[in-house]
C-alpha cells in the first residue's frame, strides 16, 4: 500500500511551488539557478556572554529539494539568494545550522538568510 502521508506532502509541496512561491535566483560563486521559493521567517534568541537574551529574525526561503539538488546539492553558508531586488546571504543560526528540512519526508528545504544588499 502506498504511503498516503508522503503522497499528500508531495502534493502540498507541488501546490506551494505553483501557487505560493516567487521566482528567486540561487547563487554559489559563478553558478546560479532560478528556483520557485516561498518566503518565511524564523525568530530565534541567543544569550550573550553576560546572560542577556537577544532576539533576532531571519528571512527563510522554502524550496523543493528536487529543484536545488541537481545544481547545488545542499545549501552552503555564504550562498546568495536574489529575490525582489534584494540579495540575501545564506547564514547559520546560532546552534541551528543554515538550513533544515521543512517536512518529515525531506522534500522541502527551509534555508535561513539575511539581507545583505540589493541586486548586483
Amino acid at each position: 500500500m502506498a504511503d498516503l502521508l508522503a503522497q499528500g506532502a508531495a502534493w502540498l509541496g507541488e501546490q506551494r511551488g505553483k501557487h505560493l512561491a516567487s521566482m528567486v535566483t540561487y547563487r554559489r560563486g559563478a553558478s546560479e539557478a532560478d528556483l520557485a521559493a516561498t518566503f518565511g521567517r524564523t525568530r530565534y534568541e541567543v544569550e550573550d556572554e553576560y546572560g542577556v537574551r537577544v532576539g533576532a529574525e531571519v528571512t527563510d526561503f522554502l524550496v523543493a529539494a528536487a529543484d536545488l539538488a541537481p545544481a547545488f546539492g545542499e545549501p552552503e553558508a555564504g550562498d546568495e539568494i536574489v529575490a525582489n531586488g534584494a540579495v540575501f546571504e545564506v547564514m547559520a543560526l546560532a546552534g541551528q545550522g543554515h538550513w533544515r528540512w521543512s517536512d518529515p519526508h525531506r522534500t522541502t528545504l527551509r534555508i535561513h538568510a539575511k539581507q545583505t544588499g540589493t541586486r548586483t
